[in-house]
Parts: structure tokens; C-alpha cells; sequence
């Protein structure tokens, strides 16, 4: 064993202690949203913990602890002259918008679950087996949708779905669309709200999650030219001009075999739009905070969902385009080209 260099070492654990705050304080970002905390902070404005607990029906002391431990990590600001403590315009995008394109409370939901489901994931590396979607916690389904979500919002309607050789056009003037792999159904929604004319039909295996989509739906008064059914990606029924796969690909066993049934379930103008992790194509590249977050779910999400599965090609939330493309030739796709990207998202448009 090598002696540690004494300098490195505190800067190093210095790192931990930082590292340590944010696992810590994401507990109580989870908490705050769950209870509504940081939306009566939004819609009070500067508040002392007395005033956040009676608009909350929470308890006081609490109340105080929590918020002292998110001024303590920037997430809350704080007045000292008045006590009070209060959401700065960014706090707010970023903890109290559901709408705001950089909401990432959600993220904290989807997060919980890699910690309730760790057993099971440890189990999966010790018999090889994999975790399916399915035996994950109740919050992995809705914390990924709303961690997708505002990507999805500010920058389908606008940017991706313009990206398309020929799409928007289409969808204007009505066509048929799958979105396969949709979860909860938030990108459905937003393209079915976007594109009256069209008609869209929403496919997941997990039926639990097909529920709340229809549910969605209704809510969004979609519910004319949309529809949801539980189908898995490699035997869905039906003809498409357009369909898409968000953030799903990568966790299938077979997503050659998925690129193939898209392939054969696509009329000959149509287009595959694949919506995936942001990633470079060499792990150096990827060691970055984004690849840091998307490793980790992919360890303990992406890849044992697809470990689990019948062939189990495990690409994970990291594959990069090069693999992607693999895929999706292997499916029998003559045009694959890289439409757009984000620092989370890249969008990759195939065509027969």
C-alpha cells in the first residue's frame, strides 16, 4: 500500500464532507417537497419557521431544523435581521415550479429509490439476475417522471420535435404516433396537447404506470386522440408515422430486437425518434457530474432492468452514440443522424 500524501488526503476529505451534505440534504429536499415546504415558501415569500408551520400544518421546531439545514446547503436563503428565510428567484425555478424547465425536486424522488432498493440490487450483482422495473419502488416510477419532465417541456415541442426531417409538418396535419416505453405519459400528453389533429398512443409493459397515464390524460383533456395500453416494445401492435422511445432504450434486454419490431411497425416515410442520456462514446469522457449521476442510476436502475430480460444486452444509461447506432442498424434502420442535444438528452432520428 502506497502512503497517502497528507495534503491530497484532506482535500480529499474534504470532498467527502461535501459529498456527505448533499446525500444528507437530499433527504430533506425529498421531504420539503413531499410536505409542500418549499411551494408555501414560494407562494409566502420570506417566512420565520412559525409562519412555514402554520401555512403548512407542520410542526414548528421541525420546521426550523429543516429549514436551517437547507440555508445551511444554499438550497433556502436566510435573513438574518427578521429570522426569516425565505426562496430566491433560482430556488424557486430549481425546488417550487413543477413547470420551470429547471425543476430537479423531482430528481430527489427518483434518487430515494436507489437507497430503498440497494438490497435488491446487491442482491442482483451476487446472482447475476437483474431487478425489473417492476420490483422497484413506487417512487422510482413517479420521481422518473418527474425528473424527465421538464426536459421534456422545454425542449420537445420546440426544439426536438423540430429537429425532425419533416415531422412537425406531419403531426399538424395528422398522424398516427406511438410513444413507446411512456411511463406515466408526460412526453404523450405533451405532444397530444401539442397536435390536436394527430392521434397518439401511449405503450408501456408496467401496467401500474399505464393507469396513471390514462389518468394524466384525462386531466390534460387529451383524452380524444389519446390512448394508452400495456404493450411491450417488441410486440406492440399497430402502423406509425411517427414513434418515439424517451429515455427508455437503454434498460431494454433487446433493443436490437425493439429496433426491429419499430422498424417493421413504421409506415416507409416514417421516423424512429430515440431520446437518450446525454454520453460520449469512451467512459474518460463521461467522468464528469452528469455521467456521475446517470452511473449511478444506471447501476442501480438501467442496467440490471435489462440484465433482467430475456437477452440482457445491458447497454446502460451510458452507451454514446456508437452503441446506440449498432442498435438500431441492427434493427434494419438505413439513416441514423444525431437531430439534437442537450446536457442531459441527446436525440438521435432514424429512418428506414
Amino acid at each position: 500500500m502506497s502512503e497517502a500524501n497528507q495534503e491530497k488526503l484532506d482535500a480529499f476529505l474534504g470532498k467527502m464532507v461535501g459529498d456527505l451534505g448533499a446525500i444528507a440534504t437530499g433527504a430533506g429536499v425529498l421531504l420539503g417537497d413531499r410536505l409542500g415546504l418549499f411551494k408555501a415558501l414560494r407562494e409566502g415569500g420570506k417566512m420565520t419557521a412559525a409562519e412555514l408551520s402554520t401555512r403548512t400544518g407542520t410542526q414548528e421546531r421541525l420546521v426550523r431544523e429543516w429549514l436551517s439545514g437547507q440555508a445551511a446547503a444554499g438550497y433556502v436563503d436566510y435573513d438574518e435581521a427578521s429570522d426569516k428565510f425565505y426562496l430566491n428567484a433560482e430556488q424557486e425555478l430549481v425546488f417550487a415550479d413543477e413547470d420551470s424547465p429547471a425543476f430537479m425536486a423531482g430528481a430527489f424522488e427518483f434518487l430515494s429509490a436507489l437507497w430503498l432498493d440497494e438490497e435488491k440490487v446487491r442482491q442482483a450483482f451476487q446472482s447475476g439476475n437483474g431487478v425489473g422495473w417492476h420490483d422497484h419502488s413506487a417512487c422510482l416510477f413517479r420521481g422518473t417522471e418527474r425528473f424527465f419532465r421538464p426536459g421534456y417541456n422545454a425542449n420537445l415541442i420546440d426544439s426536438w420535435l423540430p429537429a425532425l426531417e419533416g415531422v412537425v409538418e406531419k403531426l399538424q396535419r395528422g398522424v398516427d404516433v406511438a410513444d413507446v416505453g411512456c411511463g406515466h405519459g408526460a412526453s404523450t400528453v405533451l405532444m397530444a396537447q401539442a397536435f390536436p389533429n394527430s392521434r397518439f398512443v401511449g405503450f408501456d409493459y408496467h401496467a401500474p404506470s399505464i393507469e396513471r397515464a390514462r389518468k394524466a390524460a384525462e386531466v390534460a383533456g387529451v383524452g380524444v386522440n389519446t390512448r394508452f395500453d400495456v404493450a411491450a416494445a417488441k410486440s406492440y401492435p399497430g402502423t406509425y408515422d411517427l414513434v418515439t422511445f424517451f429515455d427508455c432504450l437503454h434498460d431494454m434486454g433487446d433493443p436490437t430486437g425493439a429496433a426491429t419490431h419499430v422498424h417493421g411497425s413504421l409506415k416507409p416515410d416514417g421516423t424512429w425518434m430515440i431520446v437518450e442520456p446525454f454520453a460520449h462514446d469512451h467512459l474518460a469522457a463521461n467522468l464528469n457530474p452528469v455521467g456521475r449521476v446517470y452511473y449511478a442510476a444506471s447501476t442501480f436502475v438501467c442496467t440490471p432492468a435489462s440484465v433482467s430480460q430475456e437477452v440482457g444486452l445491458a447497454l446502460g444509461a451510458q452507451a454514446g452514440e456508437a452503441r446506440l447506432r449498432k442498435v438500431v442498424t441492427g434493427g434494419g434502420f438505413k439513416r441514423l443522424r444525431r437531430a439534437a442535444e442537450t446536457p442531459f438528452n441527446m436525440v438521435l432520428e432514424a429512418r428506414p
